[in-house]
C-alpha cells in the first residue's frame, strides 16, 4: 500500500479511535453492570458501543474490508483476504470496572498478513498512540504529539520491564532476574504496555499465556514497529494474522528490539511456554 494512503487510513482510524473514546468515557463514571464471557474475562456494554461504533465506521469507510473484532462473531470472511481490520474496542476491561484508567481502544490493519497500521487511545488521559511501519508513530497528548522512539539500551541490566497490574507470573520473574532486570513498572491494557516501550520508557513485556489473541497485538504491534521495536512469539517467531486461530498460542514478546534474541534465548533457557 502507497505511503499516503497508509496516512489516509491513519488519520481515518485516528479520529474513529477518537469518538469511540468519547462514547466509553460517557459510561466510565456510571455504575453499570457486568457480564462474564468466561471466568476471568468480563465485558461491559461500554465495550459493545464502542464495538458497534467502530464497526460501523470501519465499514463506511473501507468498505468490503473484512473486520475481526474480540466483541463480534468472527465469520471467517478475513481469510484469504489480503486487508484485515482487527480490533479490540476495549482492551483491559478489569481495568475500566476497577476506574483506574489503564485500558485502551486498540485498532489495527493487517496487509499481506502482518500488522501495517495500528492506533491505541487511552480514553481516560486522551492519549493517543498511532503508527505505520514505514511512515513512523507518535504519541498525541492534551499538550501536543511527540514521535515515539524505542530506547537504545544495550545492557541487559538496563533493561526496564512492564508487566500485568493485576498479576506477575514468577515464570517471567526467573527470566527477569536472569536477565539482570531490576525496574518493573505496571501497566493494564497490552496497547498501554507496548506503548511505554515505543516511547523509551520501558525494553521488554512477556506475555507467557496462549490466550493472547489477534486483537490483543495488532495494532499495538503496527505502533511499536513503527517506533523501532519487536514484537513475535515467544519463541521469537513472526505472530500469524492469516491463521483460523485468532489465538497466539506461543505467548507473546514485545520489546525495543536491540536484545530480542537474547530475551528469547533466556525464555528457553528458563522452559518459560506459554499456559493457558
Amino acid at each position: 500500500m502507497q505511503a499516503s494512503e497508509l496516512d489516509r487510513r491513519l488519520q481515518i482510524v485516528r479520529a474513529i479511535a477518537k469518538t469511540a473514546s468519547e462514547i466509553v468515557l460517557q459510561y466510565y463514571d456510571e455504575k453499570i453492570a457486568v457480564e462474564w464471557k468466561a471466568p476471568g474475562d468480563p465485558v461491559t456494554v461500554a465495550d459493545h458501543a464502542a464495538n458497534e461504533c467502530i464497526i460501523a465506521a470501519l465499514h463506511r469507510h473501507f468498505p468490503g474490508e473484512a473486520v475481526l473484532s474480540e466483541e463480534s462473531s468472527d465469520d471467517m470472511s478475513r481469510l484469504g483476504s489480503n486487508v484485515i481490520w482487527v480490533v479490540d474496542p476495549l482492551d483491559g476491561t478489569k481495568e475500566f470496572i476497577k476506574r483506574n484508567g489503564e485500558f485502551s481502544i486498540m485498532i489495527g490493519m493487517v496487509e499481506g498478513g502482518k500488522p501495517t497500521l495500528g492506533v491505541v487511545a487511552q480514553p481516560a488521559t486522551n492519549f493517543l498512540y498511532s503508527g505505520a511501519p514505514g511512515l513512523g508513530a507518535w504519541l498525541a497528548t492534551p499538550g501536543g504529539e511527540k514521535v515515539l522512539r524505542v530506547s537504545h539500551l544495550e545492557q541487559s541490566a538496563q533493561l526496564r520491564m512492564v508487566a500485568s497490574r493485576s498479576h506477575f507470573d514468577p515464570r517471567v520473574d526467573r527470566v527477569r532476574q536472569r536477565l539482570g532486570i531490576h525496574e518493573i513498572l505496571r501497566s493494564g491494557s497490552v496497547g498501554l504496555k507496548c506503548g511505554l516501550i515505543a516511547r523509551g520508557e520501558c525494553e521488554v513485556y512477556v506475555h507467557p499465556s496462549s490466550r493472547v489473541n489477534m486483537w490483543d497485538s495488532c495494532g499495538p504491534a503496527a505502533i511499536l514497529m513503527a517506533a523501532g521495536g519487536m514484537m513475535t512469539d515467544m519463541a521469537g517467531a513472526p505472530l500469524d494474522y492469516s491463521a483460523v486461530d485468532v489465538r497466539h498460542r506461543q505467548g507473546l514478546l514485545a520489546s525495543h528490539g536491540r536484545l530480542h534474541e537474547l530475551i528469547v534465548e533466556t525464555l528457553a533457557s528458563e522452559g518459560v511456554t506459554a499456559e493457558g
